[in-house]
């Protein structure tokens, strides 16, 4: 998406000055649906308005012309420009979140943002930070899913030097200038899955595995641990036999399942931290396991409710990608009001979705 490219009805340029003499405050409260008084804190920059009414008087007033008082930040009316970086591949939820950012445009425009979504191939930490400091020139703020490297680490950093803001999304990066964190707690969310299967197992001596997409990926390798945990302080009989990494691919999560099953003819459970679920559910079905190995995952996606409604899975750990995105723009909002970065965001909550409750 070009951000300076306008397009503009034929008449637009003509109407532009006289609307610009014409536009009262009454006229911003009219467009906005809000009273005059509301109008008047906003532009003046008084406290006890909401963020998403703050967002709309702007709109209002930007698309009015109306002249603002001296006092107000130069450019506070120019729509905040965002670029979201996520991973290129096969992981479908995160396919899915950016499908959602694109085709938000609309929603955007009523908080007076503009949103573009690049995709970055991925596991690859230094392209990501090429990319970030790329983005960091033409973008008024960043969201992307960190990877836990020193590359990122300073790319972050070097973003906040330019007063250009990060967030992180779904994995967060240690150590940085970011100014939050949109995800799930990635440690609680590796207990819940540990719970689940331990509890579909039942109270017997089993084996129970896992696959990554990158322990690259902070959120990745904190599921990790809170899985581990899980099973060491209220499952000791059941034993976690291995990690393996399946770059977030079907065809290469098919291969690890196959030689997991293989290994362990015995094996209880397999939890999925990353994507390509599609992979180990084909690997479970011609090894006739899929009734007998509990599959717990992540991202309700198409693909995911479909292995759900037929069996092959049996949990889906996941986190609304509308909310995510909301609270992106509530974030960003909050810094260009001059507000703290996280003020009435709520941390997304943790969803866990079976065949009977499928939404």
């Amino acid at each position: 998406m070009d951000f300076d490219e306008v397009s503009q009805a034929p008449d637009a340029a003509e109407e532009l000055p006289r609307r610009r003499q014409m536009a009262r405050v009454e006229d911003v409260a009219r467009l906005a649906g809000v009273s005059t008084a509301t109008v008047d804190r906003v532009l003046n920059q008084r406290p006890g308005v909401r963020a998403v009414t703050v967002q709309r008087v702007l709109k209002a007033a930007a698309e009015l012309g109306y002249v603002l008082d001296p006092g107000l930040p130069a450019g506070a009316l120019k729509p905040l420009r965002l670029a979201f970086l996520l991973p290129a591949g096969s992981n479908r939820f995160l396919s899915m979140l950016g499908r959602q950012i694109a085709g938000a445009q609309d929603q955007l425009a009523s908080f007076n943002m503009r949103a573009r979504v690049d995709y970055i191939e991925s596991f690859k930490p230094e392209l990501l930070a090429q990319h970030l400091r790329k983005s960091g020139r033409d973008v008024d703020g960043v969201a992307f899913m960190a990877l836990e490297h020193p590359m990122v680490r300073e790319a972050v950093d070097w973003l906040a030097e330019r007063g250009v803001p990060a967030v992180t999304l779904i994995s967060d990066v240690a150590n940085t200038r970011r100014v939050a964190y949109v995800g799930l707690d990635n440690r609680s969310a590796g207990r819940t899955a540990g719970y689940i299967i331990a509890r579909f197992i039942g109270s017997k001596p089993a084996k129970v595995a896992m696959i990554a997409g990158s322990l690259s990926y902070r959120a990745h390798e904190e599921r990790e641990m809170g899985f581990l945990h899980l099973f060491q302080e209220l499952f000791p009989a059941i034993e976690v036999v291995g990690l393996r990494e399946g770059h977030d691919e079907e065809a290469r999560n098919y291969r690890q399942t196959k030689m997991l099953l293989a290994q362990h003819p015995d094996l209880a459970g397999i939890y999925n931290i990353g994507g390509g679920p599609e992979g180990i559910a084909r690997a479970l079905k011609e090894a006739g396991r899929q009734n007998e190995v509990v599959f717990v995952g992540h991202g309700l996606t198409a693909e995911t409710r479909a292995l759900l409604v037929e069996g092959a899975m049996d949990a889906v750990i996941t986190q609304n990608p509308q909310a995510t995105l909301m609270d992106c723009v509530s974030i960003f909002a909050n810094l260009r009001a001059g507000r703290p970065a996280a003020q009435g965001v709520e941390r997304p909550r943790t969803e866990i979705i079976l065949r009977e409750n499928l939404p």
